[in-house]
């Protein structure tokens, strides 16, 4: 199956076409900032040889583009021909709000070129991309947008596989003494909980088998914390998606990530099940062992 989604995202300069691009990344958008107007065909051309691979994708053009931008409306008459969905996607602010982005960033603007007052060079940027904005077919003005607000309304408008809308809690058990993982969105530690390690029996084996199992099961502090935790996570993840958020890693953490962290991490899991969410349990640091 070759490319059947392009969106072309264009606009002001400071209107927020940067957090617009990188929501499309999120939900698995093949995505290019200023890619040269030329070039497009070229792009669709490789795009279409790699199938299954790259079904969407969203290029940034915008009046960096310089003179090259006049030839941006020839060639959407052309792609709106092909057989892919083409979707224009303007991006604009108000003056006030976009003097006010340049400001607080101290990036120039893009037409500047000696020293030329930002709302004149914005008056002529809206002059170049007048024609484009005709043509979008959706407009998206961000005055008095948030960064989430914005990634929001893309990831609801755009969003296309049911699978990529799943909210994915990745449950991942590790060792303090290895290093605390970095990608990490929240840390549960449980090395309060009794130690299988100091029993002689249980020592070799891992959080998943039976006998760590039925002796963790049987401390009345290890379900105690298990309940409170899934009370806890049940409140929490949902407002990780109002954030908005595509996943978020939980990292349970033990002293040698081998035995409780390990256990906890798998009972969370079975806990947690929703239908909206995918859940994903992984083991950083946990050593095959007999069952």
């Amino acid at each position: 199956m070759s490319l059947q989604e392009l969106v072309i995202v264009t606009g002001m300069s400071g209107s927020g076409k940067g957090t617009v691009l990188k929501a499309f990344e999120d939900i698995r958008f093949f995505c290019v900032d200023n890619l040269p107007v030329t070039l497009i065909p070229k792009f669709i051309e490789e795009i279409q040889r790699y199938g299954d691979e790259c079904r969407q994708a969203a290029l940034v053009i915008d009046v960096r583009a310089g003179g090259k931008l006049r030839d941006l409306e020839r060639v959407l008459e052309k792609l709106r021909k092909s057989a892919f969905r083409l979707t224009v996607l303007f991006i604009e602010a108000n003056d006030d709000v976009l003097l006010r982005r340049f400001s607080e960033t101290r990036r120039p603007h893009p037409l500047d070129d000696g020293g030329q007052p930002v709302r004149e060079l914005l008056q002529l940027e809206r002059a170049r991309l007048r024609r484009l904005r005709e043509m979008a077919e959706m407009t998206i003005d961000t005055s008095s947008q948030t960064v989430h607000g914005i990634k929001k309304y893309i990831i609801q408008q755009f969003r296309r596989d049911a699978e990529d809308a799943a909210f994915k809690v990745i449950l991942m058990s590790f060792g303090f003494k290895h290093g605390v993982p970095l990608e990490a969105d929240m840390i549960l530690d449980v090395r309060f909980l009794p130690n299988p390690h100091f029993e002689a029996s249980l020592k070799a084996f891992s959080g998943r088998s039976k006998n760590v199992k039925t002796y963790l099961r049987g401390k009345p502090e290890t379900g105690e914390f298990i309940g409170r935790a899934t009370d806890f996570l049940q409140y929490l993840l949902p407002n990780f998606i109002k954030e908005p958020k595509s996943q978020a890693t939980i990292a349970v953490g033990c002293t040698g990530g081998r035995h409780r962290s390990v256990f906890v991490a798998e009972e969370l899991a079975a806990k947690l099940k929703c239908p909206n969410w995918k859940i994903q349990v992984l083991h950083r640091d946990e050593k095959i062992g007999p069952a």
